[in-house]
């Protein structure tokens, strides 16, 4: 896979998307959104690929939308705004509703459609440089395409301070929101992700995807009959699979699983 914004970089089953675009903090422009899209599709459908990292080159993750790009969306029509706003959240919908486990790698400036794409990842780990900020009430605009994600990981009510202020959030108070799910130091970044990774190359494949496909179903819902029938249905279609018999004759016979790498 070639993306004139993205560099993908493969370790067996582990892919990490390099937003790659540092002289402008890897701000979003048609082709980013475009190129990212992609990308998130194309290793969604490879079964080699067991995580997805998201990350950025040069001194940001993502500094949100490009200030040119912005520019020309002033001056276009309501109806070319529509197009290229559908794009935005098309992409956003995608990293999100990936099968594949998805972590935000952040580095450094997280801002308004950045902060949403390390809210739009499973998990995100940040530096302790990095700030994350939903900062579209100073150029006259609202975080819309971004807001579902960024409200699923802050809550509503911390939504309303931080929509409205733009308030810069450091990484530890990202983290005390669960924005972040840790802020590690600089130069433990890496590290703490390869952990996640590892943890995560522990599960199987498919149960990974019903476990982030059951989350969607059954977050802010009432428990109700049709809730429980459906949870339990959930659990007993998965075990009779064979990964599901593999992972219990794994963990019997006291060896690792078939999906885990042996390297």
């Amino acid at each position: 896979m070639s993306y004139e914004t993205l560099e993908i970089v493969r370790d067996g089953g582990v892919a990490t998307v390099w937003m790659n675009r540092p002289d402008v903090h890897n701000a979003f422009n048609a082709q980013l959104i475009a190129d990212l899209t992609a990308a998130c599709r194309a290793l969604d459908a490879d079964d080699t690929v067991r995580a997805v990292v998201l990350a950025g080159r040069g001194k940001s993750f993502s500094a949100g939308a490009d200030l040119n790009w912005m520019k020309a969306a002033g001056e276009a029509s309501e109806a070319e705004n529509f197009a290229d706003a559908m794009k935005l959240a098309g992409m956003m919908r995608t990293l999100a509703e990936m099968r594949k486990p998805t972590i935000a790698r952040v580095h450094g400036a997280a801002l308004g459609g950045g902060m949403g794409l390390a809210s739009a990842c499973d998990i995100c780990i940040a530096s302790d440089r990095a700030v994350f900020a939903t900062s579209e009430v100073k150029f006259g605009i609202i975080p819309s395409a971004i807001s579902p994600y960024v409200i699923r990981a802050i809550g509503e009510r911390q939504a309303y301070r931080y929509f409205q202020t733009a308030e810069r959030i450091n990484a530890t108070r990202a983290a005390e929101l669960g924005l972040a799910h840790e802020a590690v130091a600089a130069e433990e970044l890496d590290a703490k992700v390869k952990e996640v990774v590892e943890a995560l190359l522990q599960g199987g494949p498919k149960s990974q995807a019903a476990a982030k496909d059951l989350i969607r179903a059954v977050a802010n819902q009432p428990v109700s009959d049709a809730l429980v029938e459906d949870t339990a249905r959930r659990i007993a279609g998965l075990r009779a699979t064979p990964e599901a018999r593999e992972g219990l004759a794994a963990f019997l016979d006291k060896r690792p699983a078939a999906w885990i790498a042996q390297g």
